[in-house]
Protein backbone atom coordinates (compact mmCIF):
# COMPACT_ATOMS: atom_id res chain seq x y z
CA UNK A 1 0.00 0.00 0.00
CA UNK A 2 2.50 2.71 0.73
CA UNK A 3 5.26 0.65 -1.66
CA UNK A 4 7.69 0.57 0.79
CA UNK A 5 8.62 3.99 0.57
CA UNK A 6 7.17 4.83 4.53
CA UNK A 7 7.72 3.30 7.60
CA UNK A 8 11.58 3.65 8.40
CA UNK A 9 11.41 3.36 12.28
CA UNK A 10 14.07 4.60 14.51
CA UNK A 11 14.30 3.86 18.40
CA UNK A 12 16.88 5.34 20.21
CA UNK A 13 17.69 4.93 23.80
CA UNK A 14 14.13 4.34 25.09
CA UNK A 15 13.07 3.81 28.61
CA UNK A 16 9.25 4.18 29.90
CA UNK A 17 8.42 3.96 33.52
CA UNK A 18 4.91 2.44 34.38
CA UNK A 19 3.09 2.82 38.02
CA UNK A 20 3.28 5.70 40.98
CA UNK A 21 4.63 6.10 43.83
CA UNK A 22 5.97 2.56 45.65
CA UNK A 23 4.28 0.89 43.11
CA UNK A 24 6.46 2.34 40.11
CA UNK A 25 8.62 0.26 37.96
CA UNK A 26 11.27 1.27 34.95
CA UNK A 27 9.45 -1.22 32.32
CA UNK A 28 12.42 -0.37 29.27
CA UNK A 29 15.78 0.34 29.95
CA UNK A 30 17.64 1.70 26.88
CA UNK A 31 15.87 0.25 23.83
CA UNK A 32 17.57 0.94 20.48
CA UNK A 33 16.60 -0.41 16.75
CA UNK A 34 15.91 0.69 13.87
CA UNK A 35 13.68 -0.57 10.84
CA UNK A 36 13.90 0.00 7.31
CA UNK A 37 10.60 0.39 5.36
CA UNK A 38 8.75 -2.73 4.63
CA UNK A 39 10.88 -4.89 7.10
CA UNK A 40 8.93 -7.76 9.05
CA UNK A 41 10.66 -7.38 12.76
CA UNK A 42 9.18 -9.41 15.50
CA UNK A 43 9.71 -8.74 19.52
CA UNK A 44 10.38 -11.83 20.90
CA UNK A 45 10.64 -12.37 24.95
CA UNK A 46 9.21 -13.78 28.09
CA UNK A 47 5.68 -13.03 29.62
CA UNK A 48 6.52 -9.67 31.61
CA UNK A 49 9.47 -8.37 29.91
CA UNK A 50 8.17 -5.26 28.38
CA UNK A 51 7.50 -6.36 24.80
CA UNK A 52 3.53 -5.05 24.69
CA UNK A 53 4.89 -1.98 26.73
CA UNK A 54 7.47 -1.54 23.54
CA UNK A 55 4.10 -1.87 21.21
CA UNK A 56 2.22 0.89 23.28
CA UNK A 57 5.21 3.51 22.91
CA UNK A 58 5.29 2.87 19.60
CA UNK A 59 2.00 3.51 18.84
CA UNK A 60 1.86 6.82 20.97
CA UNK A 61 0.28 5.89 23.78
CA UNK A 62 2.90 5.82 26.36
CA UNK A 63 5.32 8.70 26.48
CA UNK A 64 9.02 7.83 27.25
CA UNK A 65 11.07 8.33 30.21
CA UNK A 66 13.76 9.01 28.21
CA UNK A 67 15.03 8.55 24.70
CA UNK A 68 12.96 9.04 21.35
CA UNK A 69 10.73 7.26 19.04
CA UNK A 70 10.52 8.42 15.33
CA UNK A 71 8.96 7.57 11.96
CA UNK A 72 9.97 8.70 8.88
CA UNK A 73 12.05 11.08 11.00
CA UNK A 74 9.30 12.37 12.77
CA UNK A 75 9.13 12.04 16.86
CA UNK A 76 6.19 10.38 18.05
CA UNK A 77 4.15 12.11 20.46
CA UNK A 78 0.72 10.16 20.34
CA UNK A 79 -1.38 7.84 18.53
CA UNK A 80 -1.64 8.61 14.90
CA UNK A 81 -3.51 6.69 11.65
CA UNK A 82 0.22 6.22 10.18
CA UNK A 83 0.49 3.56 13.05
CA UNK A 84 -1.88 0.40 12.48
CA UNK A 85 -2.41 -1.35 15.79
CA UNK A 86 -3.67 -5.02 15.46
CA UNK A 87 -4.23 -6.43 19.48
CA UNK A 88 -4.59 -10.26 20.91
CA UNK A 89 -7.82 -10.06 20.87
CA UNK A 90 -10.42 -8.25 18.07
CA UNK A 91 -12.02 -4.63 18.38
CA UNK A 92 -14.58 -4.80 16.18
CA UNK A 93 -18.09 -3.56 16.55
CA UNK A 94 -20.50 -6.59 16.81
CA UNK A 95 -23.79 -4.37 15.77
CA UNK A 96 -21.90 -3.82 12.57
CA UNK A 97 -21.65 -5.97 9.41
CA UNK A 98 -18.15 -7.25 8.69
CA UNK A 99 -18.16 -4.58 5.66
CA UNK A 100 -19.15 -2.01 7.47
CA UNK A 101 -16.39 -2.57 10.60
CA UNK A 102 -13.33 -2.76 8.10
CA UNK A 103 -14.98 0.31 6.79
CA UNK A 104 -15.59 2.68 9.60
CA UNK A 105 -11.70 4.33 9.62
CA UNK A 106 -12.29 5.62 6.25
CA UNK A 107 -15.77 6.67 7.57
CA UNK A 108 -14.62 9.08 10.08
CA UNK A 109 -12.27 10.48 7.68
CA UNK A 110 -15.49 11.32 5.73
CA UNK A 111 -14.73 9.08 2.76
CA UNK A 112 -17.82 8.50 0.59
CA UNK A 113 -19.72 5.27 1.41
CA UNK A 114 -19.44 4.02 -2.20
CA UNK A 115 -15.88 4.38 -1.99
CA UNK A 116 -15.06 3.04 1.07
CA UNK A 117 -17.48 0.00 1.28
CA UNK A 118 -15.06 -0.55 -2.68
CA UNK A 119 -11.67 -0.66 -0.61
CA UNK A 120 -13.54 -2.31 2.45
CA UNK A 121 -14.73 -5.41 -0.48
CA UNK A 122 -11.13 -4.80 -1.89
CA UNK A 123 -9.51 -5.81 1.69
CA UNK A 124 -11.48 -8.59 2.80
CA UNK A 125 -10.73 -10.01 -0.74
CA UNK A 126 -7.22 -10.19 0.19
CA UNK A 127 -7.33 -11.36 3.61
CA UNK A 128 -9.74 -14.29 2.25
CA UNK A 129 -12.67 -13.45 3.08
CA UNK A 130 -14.68 -12.87 0.51
CA UNK A 131 -18.24 -13.47 0.47
CA UNK A 132 -18.59 -12.68 4.10
CA UNK A 133 -19.43 -9.00 3.63
CA UNK A 134 -22.46 -9.31 4.56
CA UNK A 135 -21.76 -11.38 8.47
CA UNK A 136 -22.07 -9.94 11.46
CA UNK A 137 -18.61 -10.72 13.98
CA UNK A 138 -20.01 -13.17 15.63
CA UNK A 139 -21.21 -15.20 12.89
CA UNK A 140 -17.47 -16.12 12.14
CA UNK A 141 -14.81 -18.08 13.08
CA UNK A 142 -11.63 -16.52 15.90
CA UNK A 143 -9.66 -16.58 12.80
CA UNK A 144 -12.21 -15.01 10.48
CA UNK A 145 -12.66 -12.58 13.35
CA UNK A 146 -8.92 -11.60 13.00
CA UNK A 147 -8.60 -11.43 9.45
CA UNK A 148 -11.14 -8.67 9.87
CA UNK A 149 -9.55 -6.68 12.63
CA UNK A 150 -6.08 -6.97 10.26
CA UNK A 151 -8.07 -5.40 7.26
CA UNK A 152 -9.61 -3.06 9.48
CA UNK A 153 -6.39 -1.71 10.59
CA UNK A 154 -5.05 -1.73 6.93
CA UNK A 155 -7.61 0.41 5.48
CA UNK A 156 -6.14 3.17 6.89
CA UNK A 157 -2.98 2.81 4.97
CA UNK A 158 -0.04 2.27 8.02
CA UNK A 159 3.36 3.34 7.38
CA UNK A 160 3.65 0.83 10.79
CA UNK A 161 1.83 -1.90 11.29
CA UNK A 162 2.48 -3.02 15.08
CA UNK A 163 0.52 -6.52 16.17
CA UNK A 164 0.53 -7.50 19.71
CA UNK A 165 0.42 -11.23 19.81
CA UNK A 166 -2.11 -11.20 17.20
CA UNK A 167 -2.91 -14.69 16.82
CA UNK A 168 -2.25 -15.77 20.65
CA UNK A 169 -5.80 -16.76 21.37
CA UNK A 170 -6.11 -18.83 18.26
CA UNK A 171 -5.74 -22.47 17.84
CA UNK A 172 -2.83 -24.22 17.20
CA UNK A 173 -3.94 -25.39 13.07
CA UNK A 174 -5.60 -22.11 12.28
CA UNK A 175 -2.39 -19.95 14.31
CA UNK A 176 -0.35 -21.33 11.35
CA UNK A 177 -2.92 -20.77 8.79
CA UNK A 178 -3.25 -16.89 9.98
CA UNK A 179 0.81 -16.51 10.09
CA UNK A 180 0.86 -17.74 6.43
CA UNK A 181 -1.50 -15.52 5.64
CA UNK A 182 0.29 -12.26 6.76
CA UNK A 183 2.65 -12.92 5.22
CA UNK A 184 1.13 -13.37 1.95
CA UNK A 185 -0.77 -10.14 2.46
CA UNK A 186 2.38 -8.35 3.92
CA UNK A 187 4.44 -9.46 0.75
CA UNK A 188 1.85 -7.94 -0.99
CA UNK A 189 1.72 -3.84 1.20
CA UNK A 190 4.88 -4.26 2.28
CA UNK A 191 4.31 -2.33 5.29
CA UNK A 192 6.87 -1.94 8.00
CA UNK A 193 5.38 -4.96 10.63
CA UNK A 194 6.35 -4.85 14.36
CA UNK A 195 5.17 -8.07 16.15
CA UNK A 196 5.21 -9.10 19.29
CA UNK A 197 5.18 -13.00 20.25
CA UNK A 198 6.42 -15.19 22.66
CA UNK A 199 6.55 -18.12 20.30
CA UNK A 200 10.19 -18.95 19.00
CA UNK A 201 8.88 -20.62 16.01
CA UNK A 202 6.38 -17.89 15.46
CA UNK A 203 8.90 -15.48 15.19
CA UNK A 204 11.27 -17.63 12.97
CA UNK A 205 8.87 -18.18 10.62
CA UNK A 206 7.72 -14.36 10.41
CA UNK A 207 10.64 -12.15 10.65
CA UNK A 208 13.12 -10.81 8.66
CA UNK A 209 14.71 -9.96 11.90
CA UNK A 210 14.22 -10.55 15.78
CA UNK A 211 15.23 -8.54 18.50
CA UNK A 212 15.14 -10.88 21.01
CA UNK A 213 14.46 -8.95 25.21
CA UNK A 214 15.35 -9.51 28.29
CA UNK A 215 13.35 -9.72 31.23
CA UNK A 216 12.38 -6.68 33.12
CA UNK A 217 13.42 -3.84 32.44
CA UNK A 218 13.33 -5.01 29.12
CA UNK A 219 16.24 -4.45 27.02
CA UNK A 220 17.06 -6.06 23.62
CA UNK A 221 19.68 -8.78 24.27
CA UNK A 222 20.53 -9.89 20.64
CA UNK A 223 19.45 -8.72 17.13
CA UNK A 224 18.76 -11.64 15.08
CA UNK A 225 18.67 -11.51 11.29
CA UNK A 226 16.72 -14.35 9.84
CA UNK A 227 18.29 -15.12 6.21
CA UNK A 228 15.26 -17.74 5.48
CA UNK A 229 14.42 -17.18 1.81
CA UNK A 230 10.77 -16.09 0.96
CA UNK A 231 8.07 -16.87 0.86
CA UNK A 232 7.84 -19.23 3.43
CA UNK A 233 6.24 -22.33 4.35
CA UNK A 234 5.45 -25.18 6.88
CA UNK A 235 8.10 -27.13 5.88
CA UNK A 236 10.70 -24.28 7.39
CA UNK A 237 10.40 -26.08 10.80
CA UNK A 238 11.99 -28.81 9.99
CA UNK A 239 14.59 -27.92 8.76
CA UNK A 240 17.95 -28.33 10.74
CA UNK A 241 18.98 -24.21 10.20
CA UNK A 242 16.00 -23.55 11.48
CA UNK A 243 16.03 -25.73 14.47
CA UNK A 244 19.48 -24.25 14.78
CA UNK A 245 18.06 -20.98 15.50
CA UNK A 246 15.34 -21.75 17.77
CA UNK A 247 18.36 -23.52 20.19
CA UNK A 248 19.92 -20.33 19.55
CA UNK A 249 16.97 -18.45 21.20
CA UNK A 250 16.11 -20.47 23.66
CA UNK A 251 19.65 -20.21 24.91
CA UNK A 252 18.88 -16.60 24.71
CA UNK A 253 15.77 -16.36 26.74
CA UNK A 254 17.19 -18.68 29.19
CA UNK A 255 20.19 -16.86 29.45
CA UNK A 256 21.17 -15.85 33.44
CA UNK A 257 23.13 -12.39 33.18
CA UNK A 258 26.39 -13.24 34.90
CA UNK A 259 27.02 -16.61 32.63
CA UNK A 260 28.57 -15.84 29.18
CA UNK A 261 26.43 -15.10 26.25
CA UNK A 262 25.66 -17.77 24.00
CA UNK A 263 27.73 -17.77 20.47
CA UNK A 264 26.40 -15.60 17.84
CA UNK A 265 25.47 -17.54 15.14
CA UNK A 266 26.08 -17.22 11.46
CA UNK A 267 23.87 -16.75 8.33
CA UNK A 268 23.53 -20.38 7.98
CA UNK A 269 22.60 -20.48 11.98
CA UNK A 270 25.34 -22.29 12.89
CA UNK A 271 27.62 -20.73 16.07
CA UNK A 272 30.38 -18.75 15.32
CA UNK A 273 33.62 -20.25 14.44
CA UNK A 274 32.16 -23.72 14.52
CA UNK A 275 33.50 -25.35 10.94
CA UNK A 276 30.31 -26.10 8.55
CA UNK A 277 31.25 -29.76 8.48
CA UNK A 278 30.37 -29.90 11.67
CA UNK A 279 26.64 -28.77 10.43
CA UNK A 280 25.11 -31.89 11.59
CA UNK A 281 26.29 -32.20 14.86
CA UNK A 282 24.57 -28.58 15.70
CA UNK A 283 21.29 -29.71 15.77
Amino acid sequence: MNGGASGALQVEQLSIVLGHGASRFEALDGVSFRAEPGEFICVLGPSGCGKSTLLGALAGHLQPARGAIRIDGRSVDGPAPERGLVFQHHTLFPWKRVQDNVAFGLKMKGVPARERLAQARELLQLVGLGGFEERYPIQLSGGMQQRVEIARVLINHPHVLLMDEPFGALDALTRVKMQQLLLDVWARIRTTVVFITHDIDEALFLADRILVMSPRPGRIVEDLRIEFGRPRDAGLLTRPDFTALKRHCLALLHHDAAAPAPPRLTPLGLPDGMPATAWRFAV
